[in-house]
């Protein structure tokens, strides 16, 4: 546990819950712990449940680290969407319970896991990258285009548009939506029912079924935040 998650441990469940006490922001210590968290999970050969702290699940990159520039900006978001593409190919069954908002990275984390349950509510469930003046960076288009459903794809990508979790379902971001009371339970059932699973076939099919989509995030990544890029960003902010 660190002061922006806890990590629970219960019947080859790591329930991984996200708690900074206001957004959730990704900044770097954020992405940092919830890899240890995942690495902790891998460890002890568990299933994951990844959640939020009542409405909200993530707000996205941190905002402060983004505005400065440079390095520490690069870096940052080359871990959240290290992070994304880690738990697309993760080797057990990962749960999202997405608890309130989800916007940006947070979004683009949805995405990632293999069931997600959302809290019904007036939450709001975006790339709202082009809303606020942001091209689109090429891995979240990458991670956006496997999972949304092609009718929205551009909808959510190009033009920003902000869902609901009821219409966040049969757009892609959410497969089920409970209420918030019941959210944590649902999602602890889908573990359990997912804990049946042939983990060995589970981890094979999931990395053939999503061989494309993660050779397309990983060449996204470097393709914006490799070297070259990295002295791009830093020559602009000195």
């Amino acid at each position: 546990m660190t002061d922006l998650l806890s990590y629970e441990l219960s019947d080859s469940i790591a329930t991984i819950t996200l708690d900074d006490e206001k957004v959730n922001v990704l900044s770097p210590r954020m992405l940092s712990d919830i890899a240890g968290a995942l690495d902790r999970a891998e460890a002890d050969n568990a299933i994951v449940v990844l959640t939020g702290r009542p409405g909200v699940f993530s707000a996205g990159f941190d905002l402060k680290t983004l505005r400065a520039g440079g390095d520490d900006a690069l870096a940052m978001m080359r871990a959240g969407f290290e992070l994304a593409a880690r738990v697309l190919s993760f080797p057990k069954p990962v749960v999202i319970a997405c608890s309130g908002h989800a916007i940006a990275m947070g979004a683009f984390l949805l995405l990632s896991g293999d069931y997600r349950v959302g809290a019904a509510g007036p939450y709001k469930i975006t790339a709202n990258e082009v809303a606020i003046g942001v091209t689109l960076p090429r891995p979240a288009v990458e991670i956006c285009r496997q999972r949304l459903a092609p009718a929205h794809f551009n909808r959510a990508t190009v033009i920003a548009e902000v869902y609901d979790p009821d219409t966040a379902v049969p757009v892609g971001f959410l497969d089920r939506v409970v209420s918030a009371a019941e959210l944590a339970g649902t999602a602890r059932d889908a573990a359990a029912r997912l804990r049946t699973l042939d983990m060995d076939a589970h981890f094979a099919t999931k990395l053939r079924a999503r061989n494309e989509a993660l050779a397309a995030v990983r060449m996204a990544i470097d393709l914006d935040y490799g070297d070259a890029a990295g002295q791009r960003l830093s020559g602009r902010a000195s």
